[in-house]
């Protein structure tokens, strides 16, 4: 009975999922939406199980529905990336490797890794994205992301980590501030000012490491905003609406009204990992991994 299955139930049974609303998916399909609810209802016969539940407010997936959703996404992803593996192979390259990353790791070592792929194996694509640290580790458990730069303490136990850089951190003050290199003591001297972070969600590990270098410091940091991107804090600290504590190798690639002092007495370091899945079967990931880990 399985053999009457075919791609094409899955793909309309992946765009209902997605949107919960058969017009939608229909129209997305380019197909009419009788024609999809018919489409649905034989994969359902043929699999001898319920996958949505209807009425007439709204669509929602059943047990069964959630757990072939999931499924289906990774198959399906697989099959995608296959295809791209093949054609490349085909035209003479070894294939893609998809980096997710933070921004901080724009800074030094997505750079060197670019720059050494390119020399070592001009053959492998590199395809960028930055995503935060749980999108990060969600694609690369489905298999969309074949590396991922983040700032986590625990991953999935599916999925290896691996520390690879370790920086300090820098406080961002206004340039006119009256905290300088010079009569810098610690940051006890700045338990009055409004702090700006990355957002708690975007990095958790960050997050916590800020909030307990403030607290060796004797305060609680009074929080005014958050943002997932270094530009615009640094752009909020420049109009003096608050300052941040971030990775000291962020201050690199951006010209701002904003000073730097970096905290090299305290013990909090700021470390980048990458992690990956050991069961990926991209062939360009063991070269992207030979020259990460040889490197660290």
């Amino acid at each position: 009975m399985g053999y009457q299955l075919e791609l094409r139930h899955f793909n309309y049974f992946l765009a209902v999922a997605e949107e919960l609303h058969f017009r939608r998916a229909a129209e997305k399909l380019f197909i009419s939406q009788p024609g999809l609810s018919r489409q649905i209802k034989q994969m359902e016969e043929i699999l001898g199980t319920s996958l949505l539940e209807r009425n007439q407010r709204k669509v929602t997936l059943t047990q069964a529905g959630m757990y072939l959703k999931s499924e289906l996404e990774f198959i399906l992803n697989h099959l995608e990336l296959t295809k791209k593996h093949l054609k490349s192979i085909g035209e003479g390259n070894i294939g893609e490797i998809r980096i997710g990353f933070l921004g901080s790791a724009m800074q030094n070592v997505i750079p060197k890794l670019l720059i050494q792929l390119k020399n070592q194996y001009p053959g492998i694509k590199a395809n960028l994205e930055e995503l935060s640290n749980n999108a990060q580790v969600s694609a690369v458990l489905k298999d969309k992301l074949d590396v991922g730069f983040v700032r986590l303490a625990r991953v999935p136990k599916s999925i290896k980590i691996k520390p690879i850089f370790e920086d300090t951190f820098s406080v961002v003050l206004p340039r006119n501030h009256s905290c300088t290199s010079d009569n810098f003591k610690g940051v006890g001297q700045l338990s009055e000012e409004s702090f700006i972070l990355f957002s708690q969600d975007y990095s958790p590990l960050y997050y916590n490491t800020v909030m307990s270098i403030c607290e060796d410091g004797g305060f609680t940091p009074r929080i005014s905003h958050k943002s997932v991107h270094a530009q615009t804090i640094f752009k909020l600290v420049e109009n003096n609406l608050g300052i941040a504590i971030v990775p000291t190798s962020l201050q690199h690639g951006f010209q701002m009204n904003v000073k730097f002092i970096e905290l090299k007495k305290i013990p909090q370091k700021a470390v980048l990992s990458v992690i990956w899945k050991t069961d990926n079967r991209n062939p360009a990931l063991k070269h992207c991994m030979d020259l990460l880990l040889n490197e660290a």
